[in-house]
């Protein structure tokens, strides 16, 4: 039998197994009347679910976006935004009304009126790649509930909201999960309207020509590719496909090829299970020291370097999360 036609989801796929995203859960915003909280420029990943009431989404330089009951928003706090009744009223910072309350659910504004409840959370991703994906999302993904762009989407939803109306045990855990897999949903579906995709490759594999290319070169990215042979497997000249390529993807063939090849070495340093000259091979390199070379050049600091800064980071979060959740002390009995 003949080889099957290269799946374009392949890169795709790569990309989540090496970012992992995880949501946590940072809390609530309870409202009444007129209210407004900013949110300060952190370069995360943040979103949002309305869970009661209508209100704005506020962005420098842009209109103000309404929110309804059941709809989803991802955000990217490239610049600082802010949710609330009305752009007249003054926010209160979200990060001081934690900070002086100690509580992770902002209660804001007076009266009775108006009663607005969303839910938000903050994706995190493997450090070491998190570029990878922050690069390739539009600023801001409004997910209108009767309007999701797949049956998926709209069954995430009507999930989570499930367990937000009627709490189990393990709920947040459920919760934070069915975030996870609406991320994925988002990212592999149709752009919203009015949400252009930036270069990157989710518009890559969009696109019929660079797909192709993607493809090959994730499943083979060892192999020492030419722009000539990708553009002859695309059926192009080398000087058109190179320039559709870095048009869409936004870099150069070879140089995506080289970036992509250190986001696994990274992953691999990272990891821990192969030494620098086999994770070398692994990602096209016939010497450790080639391979050291390039990524030097390419990250800012050796294979080891990385590899002691990452250990120090892993060490200073096990001993953040130790603190938090202490051993429990046994008893005799």
């Amino acid at each position: 039998m003949g080889r099957s036609a290269p799946d374009p989801m392949d890169p795709f796929l790569d990309l989540i197994r090496l970012l992992r995203p995880q949501a946590t859960l940072w809390g609530d915003i309870r409202a009444k009347g007129r209210w407004g909280v900013s949110f300060r420029a952190r370069h995360d990943l943040l979103f949002f679910r309305v869970d009661r009431g209508r209100c704005l989404l506020l962005r420098p330089h842009e209109g103000p976006l309404v929110l309804a009951p059941r709809d989803f928003v991802l955000i990217r706090t490239i610049s600082p935004f802010t949710v609330g009744s009305d752009p007249a009223t003054e926010p209160v910072d979200s990060e001081n009304l934690v900070a002086a309350t100690r509580s992770t659910v902002m209660c804001v504004g007076e009266g009775e009126r108006d009663a607005v409840l969303i839910r938000g959370g903050r994706f995190a991703f493997d450090t070491a790649n998190e570029d990878l994906l922050i690069e390739m999302l539009p600023s801001l993904v409004h997910v209108v509930y009767g309007e999701a762009g797949s049956d998926r989407a709209r069954s995430l939803l009507a999930m989570n909201e499930a367990e937000n109306v009627t709490p189990r045990p393990g709920s947040e855990f459920v919760i934070a999960r069915l975030m996870e897999l609406l991320l994925v949903e988002v990212l592999r579906g149709e752009p919203p309207s009015g949400a252009a995709l930036p270069a990157g490759l989710l518009r890559g594999l969009a696109d019929p020509v660079t797909s192709r290319a993607l493809t090959v070169m994730h499943r083979d990215f060892a192999r020492s590719w030419t722009t000539e042979q990708l553009a002859r497997l695309c059926g192009c000249s080398r000087s058109a496909f190179n320039q559709r390529f870095t048009n869409v993807v936004g870099v150069a063939p070879m140089s995506y090829l080289q970036r992509w090849r250190m986001a696994v070495a990274k992953d691999e340093l990272r990891m821990g299970q192969r030494s620098v000259a086999e994770i070398a091979l692994l990602v096209g390199f016939q010497s450790g020291a080639a391979f050291s070379t390039a990524f030097t050049r390419a990250v800012g600091c050796s294979p080891s370097s990385f590899v002691e800064e990452a250990t120090r980071l892993a060490a200073a979060s096990t001993r953040k999360l130790s603190r938090r959740h202490p051993p429990r002390r046994r008893t005799q009995g």
